[in-house]
């Protein structure tokens, strides 16, 4: 048995899929990137007349999705340390992974030790004209 949650304050899912999914006691949530809710505008994301980005500040995006996750995670009952895994996507590594693994490390300072596991993966581009998404598993006690 499964129970789907959908965030009123995170940005609003780009396709047919909820925020997040409860199965027992795991919650995995959707992909969740930087996208403000309710309105095209995507932190730290400059885009020209056709959509195409033309500068971006990963440090601005990595904060808006982990406040992104923090809302999606709220809104279906977990809280931040709950979070046993994280998935990275990152659309330039050697660029953008330093001031992710920087701010990924202030927002897990607090949550206990071990940190969750962590994945990050370069990939060509996202669905939106975002630099990062976040893919995270919580366990709900």
């Amino acid at each position: 048995m499964s129970e789907s949650f959908e965030s009123s304050r995170a940005p609003e899912p780009v396709g047919a899929f909820p925020h997040a999914k409860r199965v027992g006691n795991l919650l995995f949530l959707s992909g969740i990137g930087p996208r403000v809710r309710g309105s095209k505008q995507i932190p730290g994301v400059t885009l020209d007349s056709t959509g195409n980005i033309v500068s971006y500040d990963i440090e601005t995006q990595c904060r808006a999705v982990f406040e992104n996750v923090r809302l999606v995670l709220e809104d279906a009952g977990a809280q931040w340390s709950d979070i046993v895994d994280v998935t990275v996507f990152l659309t330039h590594m050697k660029k953008d992974f330093p001031i992710y693994n920087r701010i990924y490390a202030e927002h897990f300072a607090g949550a206990g030790k071990p940190n969750p596991t962590r994945t990050t993966v370069e990939i060509t581009a996202l669905p939106t004209p975002i630099a990062i998404e976040l893919k995270v598993i919580a366990a709900i006690g």
